[in-house]
């Protein structure tokens, strides 16, 4: 067969609901998507552990300490998962970190935004993680079965992280009013980073990743989602949303929300985010200060090749 052929064949299984295999063959433009996707969303899990990291020794509690050093474990935990199944694609896990660390590659624009208040470790448990499961939950019907299998051991323990941080806005809004004010605070500064999370809409016609069934839903179906499940909650909390325009519409059944500020994405997942550069140098000195022991561990293997 052609390759013009075998691309066909390959499309026609992915609309017939197959999943792909990391041995199957496999188009370059399905790989190269495939492998992007996953790498950004691995870089996003292993950046995504800066923010909280920084509140370990000032969370209020013992008992939120731990659970807050729990939740950073795992985070760093599903980046190296998803590390391994970007390596299938063919591409090093260290060329992966490489190219994260010395800004080459993107991760999700809300880690690129400081952490000022115990508020802000509430909206990221509870709303940002929110958004990740219903992102992540729409993956577990995608076409690469590797990235399908991790993903649901990932979603299940971000279903935990979320809980958490429903714990934590709960006794925050159940608190004085100071601890009110810090949570509310935190969602008027954190909401369109939110809104942001799912990106600009989808083109159908022209998304790689909806085309080879990578994802199943466009950016504003799951925006869309979020926005059903999260702001009744927020508004039974007594928690205004950040946005005069934002209304429920009967008719189309779905929300219409305000200016959605595409500029300040696009900057920020470019690199010019207000923590960019100060978390990727935290990773840099993490990579080069402990590269005595990847060495130390390699040395063996060296020995015996």
């Amino acid at each position: 067969m052609s390759y013009e052929a075998r691309t066909r064949a390959f499309k026609a299984r992915i609309d017939g609901g197959e999943r792909i295999e990391a041995t199957d063959w496999m188009p370059d433009e399905y790989r190269h998507a495939a492998l992007a996707f996953i790498e950004m969303h691995a870089n996003s899990e292993i950046m995504g552990a800066l923010p909280e990291r920084e509140w370990i020794a000032r969370a209020p509690s013992l008992r939120r300490k731990l659970s807050l050093t729990s939740k950073v474990q795992d985070e760093v935990g599903h980046g190296h998962m998803l590390y391994r199944v970007a390596e299938d694609l063919g591409k090093p896990r260290e060329k992966m970190i490489d190219d994260l660390i010395h800004g080459r590659t993107k991760f999700h624009n809300v880690f690129h935004y400081p952490t000022e208040t115990w508020g802000d470790i509430a909206v990221i448990g509870y709303l940002i993680d929110g958004a990740a499961l219903v992102t992540q939950r729409a993956l577990l019907e995608c076409s690469y079965a590797p990235y399908v299998r991790v993903l649901k051991r990932i979603c299940a323990e971000e279903s935990l992280h979320q809980r958490h941080g429903e714990d934590i806005v709960l006794e925050l809004c159940a608190g004085s009013d100071a601890q009110r004010e810090m949570f509310q605070d935190a969602v008027n500064r954190w909401w369109r980073p939110v809104m942001h999370f799912f990106g600009p809409p989808s083109k159908p016609d022209r998304d790689v990743l909806l085309h080879w069934g990578l994802k199943t839903r466009t950016n504003e179906q799951l925006r869309q989602q979020f926005l059903s499940t999260y702001v009744p909650k927020l508004w039974d909390l007594g928690i205004d949303v950040p946005d005069p325009d934002l209304a429920y519409d009967e008719a189309t059944g779905e929300w219409a929300w305000g200016d959605p500020g595409w500029e300040e994405f696009w900057r920020v997942v470019k690199g010019d985010g207000p923590m960019t550069e100060t978390r990727l140098a935290w990773r840099r000195w993490m990579s080069e200060g402990h590269g005595w022991v990847r060495d130390t561990l390699a040395a063996p293997a060296r020995t015996a090749a």
